[in-house]
């Protein structure tokens, strides 16, 4: 590495909070990014199977969201609103009732949060509490929320909730998720029995709040049966459902919703990361009219709406969701991941695959040997990284939009470092 590119990588470690993560993985300077691929300051490219953990599922600067965008900026539109009534924040809207809401029959208000997934979530759970006049609220195991106070209290992951420093991450009832317990316990058996028993200890809740695929815990998948019974019991005991569709969200897990064709219509909906179709941050709470009873400003935000994000959103929508050619196209590349992630786990003892869609990837029992893996790949050219309580899920976020040969190649690159491994890294675990 020359001097300058070494002066540059060195102002990090100078100057950036050890918060930092994912450049650990990933130690080179990024200098630009087209489609499925991210090219560094040496002009290596690699393939990308990150997408930014699901903020780019339309790949990296898409050419018509860029002209739009480029376009807006150039006649001096309008690039911070507050809640102000925009042409662009309109336009949006449209495009979203038109190609996504009113296809499925939903009603749903669009309450815009701050501009990430945690805010979504604070907003939701702030919301049901005001709406039930309930504190408690029913997160899963596994679950990941976010990592402010009160979506981090849903949150289970050990580390992250430390992260807390020790402050109460209180009025939230963990529940076993689908399978948590081994797939011979029925955990909505379990469930329904604490929350009808009197003695149990568990107050009502005002909420469940559920990831469909959870895609820092695992990739463990909700099956229909399970959450339709999810829904069921929180519809008798009075509680709402929030669907926290964030990184599942947007065409990952198939459609653009993960619940969709599920039978179950949440009363919330949290989205972000892919919402602006261009890695933007914007994120925003789908309400059911009859919940929607904030009063003026009573949550809000200097960045609820993000004007830049409504044009690139819009293009999103118009460009990938108004025919069924990019849902067509998930279904086909899901297919072709799941055998090739199948054919993966067979190399691995014990590993076995998990997720949905194009939300996939192999548990192969350890975090030291997942992190082997993707490092092997990253020396190789694609960008991947892991998932679970343990990191033991070598989990593939590959664009949705990726070419199918981009696709074949980058799972080529993960089978080659798999099967580099030399045996005893396997019976070592």
């Amino acid at each position: 590495m020359s001097t300058a590119k070494t002066a540059e990588t060195d102002v990090f470690t100078r100057r950036e909070s050890a918060a930092r993560s994912y450049c650990r993985a990933f130690p080179v300077v990024f200098d630009t990014a087209q489609g499925s691929i991210l090219t560094d300051i040496d002009g290596r490219d690699f393939i990308d199977f990150l997408s930014g953990c699901s903020s780019l599922n339309y790949g990296h600067n898409d050419p018509d969201m860029k002209a739009a965008l480029i376009d807006h900026i150039s006649r001096d539109g309008i690039a911070h609103g507050l809640d102000l009534h925009t042409n662009a924040k309109a336009a949006f809207l449209e495009a979203f009732e038109r190609h996504i809401l009113t296809p499925r029959g939903m009603g749903h208000k669009v309450m815009m949060t701050g501009p990430t997934g945690t805010n979504a979530v604070e907003a939701a759970i702030k919301l049901a509490r005001k709406v039930t006049g309930r504190t408690n609220v029913v997160s899963f195991t596994n679950g990941f929320h976010g990592m402010t106070l009160g979506a981090l209290a849903l949150t289970g992951n050990e580390s992250k909730r430390a992260g807390a420093g020790g402050v109460s991450l209180g009025d939230v009832t963990r529940m076993p998720y689908e399978n948590a317990l081994g797939e011979d316990v029925d955990t909505l058996q379990m469930i329904e029995m604490l929350l009808t028993n009197p003695s149990s200890g568990v107050e009502p809740p005002a909420a469940f709040v559920v990831e469909l695929v959870q895609g820092e815990g695992g990739l463990n998948a909700a099956s229909t049966d399970w959450l339709q019974g999810v829904a069921r019991i929180a519809r008798e005991n009075g509680a709402l459902l929030i669907i926290d569709d964030i990184q599942a969200g947007i065409g990952r897990s198939g459609s653009f919703f993960s619940f969709d064709g599920m039978g179950v219509e949440p009363d919330m909906v949290t989205l972000a990361k892919s919402l602006s179709g261009f890695g933007l941050p914007f994120a925003c709470l789908l309400i059911k009219p009859a919940h929607d009873i904030w009063k003026p400003a009573e949550h809000n935000g200097t960045f609820r709406g993000n004007t830049h994000a409504f044009v690139t959103a819009r293009v999103a929508l118009e460009k990938f969701w108004a025919d069924d050619r990019l849902r067509n196209e998930i279904a086909l590349k899901s297919q072709v991941l799941e055998e090739r992630l199948h054919r993966i786990a067979e190399r691995l003892p014990g590993a076995r695959v998990k997720g949905r869609g194009m939300m996939r990837g192999v548990d192969v029992g350890s975090g030291d040997l997942a992190g082997r893996i993707c490092a092997k790949c990253f020396d190789d050219g694609l960008i991947i990284e892991t998932s679970g309580a343990e990191d033991e899920v070598v989990k593939v976020l590959a664009p949705l939009t990726i070419p199918m040969d981009q696709f074949r190649e980058g799972l080529d690159i993960l089978e080659s470092a798999v099967e580099s491994l030399p045996p005893f890294a396997f019976a070592a675990e």
